[in-house]
């Protein structure tokens, strides 16, 4: 049975470090409260602030689990969440993506970080494209629409686990695109499930020491105020900020991660 070879030793907390995570997480968690994809900028935070890889995707989820929940919260009370396809999602996020931080673990912080250099100019592009989600819901039969919405869910919820970047755009994308959601029940239905998913990879990171749990805490009130901020936002207004930020973010993150290689 393969075992990762990874570290646990944790960074020294520094100053610097904390407020680079602050700001970073912050606007990446505004962005993820509007249009989802927020890892875009929350997990290259913590490697600028020089978290190894594993560490900083598994510190990531502590601070996206306990920040989303207050976007979760205010679509809760506003009744956007649609229980007969969460609940079930919720079960299948969180096994999804236990097992996709699993096999995150069994991969070196080299392809990691070659995977993040990939992927996340791919997923900066789906996030940043302009494009118009249906207000109301579609004419969907019942169960295949359940069908749908818990295949996402699973499948989502490994990428989640195994990686992380944009899982909420995605979930986004297929609830309304495919599970032919209103806008507004799909963005309830993706908090619910994206906490699952962070949950049940922050399970996995913890039990094999790939939490920086004081920095982890710091950051999570950062991304409590940051998903706060970005629910009340409207999209068009939000988008002013993360357009630039993103693309500064990624630029900053190539630099960094390519010069680490040479």
């Amino acid at each position: 049975m393969m075992t990762a070879r990874i570290s646990v030793s944790h960074p020294t907390l520094t100053a610097p470090m904390v407020l680079i995570t602050a700001a970073g997480i912050f606007l990446g968690s505004i962005m993820d409260a509007i249009a989802g994809g927020g890892g875009i900028i929350t997990v290259p935070t913590y490697l600028l602030a020089g978290i190894p890889m594993h560490m900083a995707l598994g510190t990531n989820k502590l601070s996206s689990a306990i920040g989303m929940t207050a976007s979760a919260g205010r679509f809760i009370k506003s009744g956007y969440i649609n229980w007969r396809l969460a609940l079930p999602s919720v079960v299948l996020a969180l096994a999804g993506a236990a097992a996709g931080t699993r096999l995150q673990l069994l991969l070196s912080d080299r392809v990691l970080q070659l995977l993040l250099l990939a992927v996340l100019p791919v997923v900066a592009l789906v996030v940043l494209r302009k494009r118009t989600l249906p207000e109301e819901p579609g004419d969907i039969d019942p169960r295949r629409q359940l069908v749908i919405i818990l295949a996402s869910s699973l499948v989502i919820g490994m990428y989640d686990g195994l990686y992380g970047p944009g899982s909420g755009t995605f979930l986004l994308l297929a609830f309304t695109n495919w599970g032919k959601l209103g806008s507004r029940t799909a963005a309830g239905n993706v908090k619910v499930v994206n906490i699952a998913a962070n949950m049940g990879s922050l399970a996995t990171s913890l039990l094999h020491g790939q939490v920086f749990l004081l920095l982890g805490l710091i950051a999570a009130a950062s991304s409590f105020a940051g998903h706060f901020v970005g629910a009340g936002l409207a999209i068009q207004n939000g988008s002013k900020i993360i357009r630039p930020t993103v693309l500064i973010v990624l630029g900053l993150l190539a630099v960094k991660i390519l010069w680490g290689f040479f």
